[in-house]
């Protein structure tokens, strides 16, 4: 049965009429036990107008403790909960009681007034409180506790709840939840209801949070025939973005055309008239190549063509070298160079080699996995350069990146972003940006996306030299492209690859595994590994039940480790042993409910010591830093996906969170933009990526077989810097070590380098 739109008004007191088969309840709601603001699935507490308590579950998008309800549905049993009455149909009304008007007013509701304030207000104006706020809002200031500065910020968010008011009602109507459809309000403004009325699959396209399945649901109300040539453009846009998302450039034609007649449900023609006038349009472009026709986003086709033009240009403008000076050189007979810290170094024929080839070379890869010596590689590099009285700039694609390689180096170094001066809402200037040092090094490259790439390059031109440093071998960008494998295997740039394991007799397990796991051969474990364990577990259930007790009770009571330097890195999302469940039970057992402030969104609750992670880019939120810092370093824009942090306030009525991340750079979030984080107790391979931790505990589970893959398994082994344990059943650890093949992402950039 189809829900019906919430309505919000004063005075409403007819109850629904009742379909057959249904009964009705009325009451107020007194909590919201789990809400999900995507679908809009929530579990509350109700309080029956006859007397008594139940539990009520459903699609009852936007249900605020204290209103008042008319509940339609039936009553079912469930297999753990118990009995619960499940909602077909649901009508609000504003709270008229003392008790509902108090739990109203302090949900959170209204910016400025939280459960505190809601109770001194209702205290003194009783059940005349709503209309003492719209009518005379003056008098709030006899309440203790709001002056005139509180005052105006409970004004305006009521005036804002007021200007919204139908905005709301016409989205809720629509099935939108109350945080998404703010969302919508303060993309479009007054223009929200023409917008979804019209153009609603503008909704997927210009809000995050907001998909296909939603705008699309959401056109069919407003009327929009499933044949119209506006849902099938839309829909082609939504399968090509979801390509990005998995790390393809573009979609071959044939593919495309399968994924948008599975999703969408129309003729065959239809999906044919619509490429061709998003072609028209600009919004996509069509290259064929080889007798493949390739379908590409228009800002990735040009990005993906600049960047091969790029790296070509820095390749074949030589107007100079930094190897013109006889300081800049390693010495040819020992290769050796004065390092600050540990006095002279002697390299490897390969590493002397790899800093001759950057100082000669406009653009050089250097290439290796754990314990080849790259960080010595780099200072050799960096030494050989400032010898020579040149300039170098460091940076790598994360914080946490760009933290540890100004670590290891003695200096300074940003993130690609920083270093970029990457502005909110605005394009990459390239006219105004330009990288003024004669070598720039980028670490980490193999998780550069090709948007990232192409704006690195606009701001190195000639004589700057290009350093990129990476490892081929760990799982690809988590956006768009793959960038580094490209441009080695395209041959087009000079590639050296660091092989030999050095100390090898004292080189930890984790990097003597990490090889192993390279080559495809199992890790070792047993007495003589210290740093490196196995715990069995043949069941996921079991794996979970493991991994709770390790990083609770077993690491901390035998190793000088906490919780927060332990981190678990699973496979994939779902499952016992999946991120999900392992947040969710992490959190129970690390961060209770109990007298933190907490607040719920979709299906998390966070809480003041809670561990988090930015899950998209935004560019928009500010920062500061709370540890002592360069002057122009100070305040800054920009979360990025993968960024780890940890809650330290919450504020109820200002309904605020403040996130800490990398334990210096302070962050705002309001709450209808906490769908950007998610608990990071346990966190993704993927998400892992440019961040090494104290502890990884990995669960060995069956998944999907793309899930099962050894780059996979080498990339969660390497982001430990002192012990790694892994957890589970031995046979899903083998069907990574044979599968060595590296998931195809859809890409020319290789091809664009090969070209002359």
């Amino acid at each position: 049965m189809a829900q019906e739109g919430r309505m919000v008004t004063k005075n409403e007191t007819r109850a629904p009429e009742v379909p057959q088969g249904c009964e009705v309840l009325r009451g107020s709601v007194t909590r919201i036990n789990y809400s999900n603001d995507q679908t809009g699935y929530t579990v509350a507490s109700i309080s029956l107008a006859g007397g008594g308590q139940c539990t009520v579950v459903g699609t009852l998008p936007g249900l605020v403790p204290g209103e008042e309800v008319y509940l339609e549905g039936n009553w079912v049993t469930h297999h753990r909960y118990g009995k619960q009455f499940k909602v077909e149909q649901f009508r609000v009304v504003m709270p008229v009681t003392r008790e509902g008007i108090k739990r109203y007013l302090g949900s959170g509701l209204i910016k400025g007034i939280g459960p505190a304030t809601a109770e001194r207000i209702v205290r003194v104006f009783g059940t005349d409180a709503l209309r003492v706020i719209e009518d005379e809002p003056e008098r709030l200031q006899e309440i203790d506790g709001i002056g005139p500065r509180k005052l105006a910020m409970i004004t305006q968010a009521w005036e804002k709840q007021k200007a919204i008011r139908e905005v709301m009602v016409f989205l809720q109507g629509a099935g939108i939840s109350t945080s998404m459809a703010t969302k919508i309000y303060r993309h479009f403004g007054a223009a929200a209801i023409g917008v979804v009325k019209n153009e609603p699959y503008r909704l997927a396209k210009e809000i995050f949070g907001i998909g296909f399945t939603t705008a699309d649901r959401i056109a069919a109300q407003m009327g929009i025939d499933r044949d119209s040539p506006c849902r099938v453009e839309a829909g082609l846009l939504h399968v090509l973005g979801r390509a990005l998302e998995e790390g393809h450039l573009y979609l071959p034609e044939p593919v495309l055309t399968e994924r948008a007649l599975e999703l969408l449900d129309v003729d065959p023609p239809l999906v044919g008239q619509a490429l061709e006038a998003l072609v028209k349009e600009g919004e996509v472009v069509m290259e064929e190549r080889e007798g493949e026709k390739g379908v590409y986003l228009a800002p990735f086709y040009a990005a993906e063509v600049a960047v091969a033009r790029r790296l070509r240009r820095l390749q074949t403008e030589r107007p100079g070298s930094l190897a013109a000076g006889a300081a800049a050189e390693p010495r040819p007979r020992t290769g050796s160079v004065f390092d600050r810290e540990v006095g002279e170094v002697t390299l490897a024929p390969e590493q002397a080699e790899a800093v001759r080839a950057a100082l000669r070379e406009r653009v050089l890869v250097i290439t290796g996995g754990p314990g080849t010596g790259k960080t010595t590689t780099i200072k050799a590099v960096i030494q050989a350069v400032e010898a020579s009285g040149r300039t170098v700039l460091l940076a790598a694609p994360t914080g946490r990146a760009a933290k540890r390689l100004s670590q290891v180096t003695g200096r300074p170094a940003k993130t690609v972003h920083r270093l970029l001066e990457m502005r909110p809402g605005q394009p990459f200037d390239e006219e105004r940006v330009r990288i003024e040092a004669d070598m720039l090094i980028v670490d980490e490259v193999s998780m550069v996306d090709l948007i990232l790439m192409n704006n690195l390059l606009k701001a190195v031109r000639p004589p700057t030299h290009l350093l990129l440093v990476g490892d081929v071998d760990q799982l690809p960008s988590v956006g768009a492209g793959n960038v580094l494998r490209d441009i080695i295997d395209s041959g087009a740039v000079p590639v050296v690859r660091l092989a030999r394991i050095f100390r090898q007799e004292e080189a930890s397990w984790i990097v003597k595994n990490a090889h192993r796991i390279n080559r495809g051969d199992p890790p070792l474990w047993g007495k003589e590994q210290r740093d490196f364990f196995y715990f069995k577990a043949e069941r996921p259930e079991e794996c979970s039940d493991w991994i709770v007790d390790l990083v609770c009770r077993r690491i901390p009571a035998n190793f000088p480790y906490q919780p927060r330097e332990i981190q678990v890195l699973s496979p994939m999302h779902r499952g016992s042993a999946g991120v999900g469940e392992l947040n969710r039970r992490l959190q129970e057992a690390l961060n209770p409910a109990g007298s933190k402030p907490e607040v719920a969104q979709g299906s998390w609750v966070f809480r003041e010591g809670d561990r988090v992670i930015q899950v998209v880019n935004d560019y928009n939120l500010k920062w500061r830093r709370v540890i002592p810092g360069p002057v122009e370093e100070r305040e800054g824009y920009g979360v990025f996906n993968g960024d780890i942090g940890e809650i330290a306030r919450i504020d109820l009525e200002e309904e605020t969170v403040t996130v800490i991340f990398d334990q210096e750079r302070e962050v705002f979030y309001p709450f209808e933009q906490l769908d950007e984080l998610t608990l990071a107790y346990a966190i993704t391979v993927h998400k892992s990526q440019g961040s090494e931790f104290p502890v990884v505990l990995f669960p060995l589970v069956w998944g999907p077989p793309m899930l099962l893959a050894r780059n996979l398994f080498y990339t969660a082994v390497t982001r430990a810097k002192e012990m790694v344990i892994l957890v589970g059943d031995r046979r899903p650890m083998w069907a990574m070590l044979r599968n060595d093949s590296v998931a195809q992402r859809y890409s020319r950039l290789k091809d664009r380098l090969g070209e002359s």
